[in-house]
C-alpha cells in the first residue's frame, strides 16, 4: 500500500457538489492499495500514519504526531498512486489493485487508523469522482510504501 500524507490546517472531499468529509488541522491521506497488499501491509501503514511525528513541539521541531496533537485525519483512496509511467505518456495502473481485492484493504486501513487515532477517521468514497481540497500546513508532504519503507 502507498500513501501520500499531508499535515493540513483543513481538507474537505465534495462530491456532485455537496461535501462529503472535512476536517480541522489533521492528515489528509492518500491511499492507494497495490496489487499482492496484504492485511499487514495495511496495519503497518495505518500505524506509521498515526504514529508520524510531523507537527511541530513547542520548541518548534517536528515532534508529535496526530495523535499528540488530537488532530483528524481524512483518508482518500487514489489508485493513480499506483501509475507506472516509464513507457509513454499514458499513464498505467497495472500495478493498483482491482476493486474486489482493493475494497476490503481500503476498509480495513480505515479501520486501522481509527483504531490508532483512537476515533473514526472522516473518509471519501471508493472509485469516486471527487474534489479533494486542502491548505497544506507547512508544506509538509510525506510519501510512504508498505512494500519500500525508506
Amino acid at each position: 500500500m502507498r500513501a501520500v500524507i499531508q499535515r493540513v490546517s483543513r481538507a474537505a472531499v465534495v462530491i456532485d457538489d455537496a461535501e462529503t468529509a472535512a476536517i480541522g488541522p489533521g492528515l489528509l491521506v492518500l491511499a492507494g492499495v497495490e496489487e499482492g497488499d496484504t492485511e499487514a501491509d495495511i496495519d503497518w501503514l495505518a500505524a506509521k500514519v498515526v504514529a508520524m511525528r510531523i507537527f511541530a513541539d513547542t520548541e518548534g521541531k517536528m515532534n508529535r504526531s496526530v495523535v499528540d496533537n488530537g488532530g483528524e485525519v481524512l483518508v482518500v483512496s487514489q489508485f493513480t498512486l499506483h501509475a507506472s509511467t516509464k513507457k509513454g505518456n499514458r499513464p498505467s495502473f497495472l500495478r493498483a489493485a482491482r476493486p474486489e481485492q482493493a475494497i476490503p484493504l481500503y476498509e480495513r486501513f480505515l479501520w486501522a487508523i481509527g483504531q490508532g487515532l483512537g476515533k473514526p477517521p472522516q473518509a471519501g468514497v471508493f472509485a469516486a469522482d471527487m474534489q479533494v481540497s486542502l491548505v497544506n500546513a507547512g508544506p509538509v508532504t510525506i510519501q510512504i510504501d508498505s512494500r519500500r519503507p525508506e
